[in-house]
């Protein structure tokens, strides 16, 4: 604010520095996205391709589009999980797990809204790293899966059945290859990765 509006009109000045003061004060609360659109927002800042669906119809067809735009028909597809075998069963795929395979197509255990990042564990990839799977990963889940932080998503793993904590859990949050790696994403695997998410809430 101009010194000479401060001089002229002090009350008035002063007042709107106040307001101004509140809005802006260190133990004002941070404004807070919902986690959905945190995590929308960090998981493409991350380089995922996401597509939201409103029922499984708009499920198959988008992913009809992504094996379209990759020319994935007829291909092998890394797959664990058979009821997604049976839901995906349509589109010409053989499902192995084999390494050298299309994409690996899985559920995940939570989406993580802190960070855009997909928690994974031996659910879904058994005892494998993820170095040992494509590099093209489709990924499966629902509105519902959606936590705030990894705490929370370990919280639901370990509730879920606490005299079966499965082993191997691991994130995934690195979904461009040609970013230049920070210190933080140095090790990680790079995955080129699609998120089908259903809405189920």
């Amino acid at each position: 604010m101009s010194l000479f509006r401060r001089l002229l009109n002090p009350k008035k000045n002063k007042s709107d520095d106040a307001k101004k003061d509140a809005d802006t004060s260190k133990y004002y609360p941070e404004e807070k996205l919902p986690v959905d659109e945190r995590f929308t927002y960090n998981f493409n800042k991350n380089g995922g391709k996401f597509l939201y669906c409103e029922n499984m119809d708009e499920v198959l067809e988008a992913f009809d589009n992504i094996l379209l735009e990759n020319d994935w028909y007829e291909q092998e597809a890394f797959c664990i999980n058979e009821q997604l075998k049976e839901r995906f069963n349509g589109f010409n795929l053989s499902f192995g797990i084999n390494q050298r395979a299309a994409f690996f197509l899985s559920t995940c255990e939570s989406l993580v809204g802190k960070n855009g990042s997909i928690l994974l564990c031996s659910n879904q990839i058994k005892e494998k790293k993820l170095s040992e799977f494509p590099s093209n990963f489709i990924i499966f889940a629902t509105t519902s899966q959606l936590v705030e932080t990894i705490s929370e998503g370990l919280r639901i793993i370990k509730n879920r059945n606490p005299k079966h904590i499965p082993t191997n859990i691991t994130t995934i949050q690195d979904f461009e290859s040609d970013k230049e790696k920070d210190f933080m994403s140095y090790g990680s695997t790079t995955k080129n990765l699609y998120l089908l998410l259903l809405e189920d809430l």
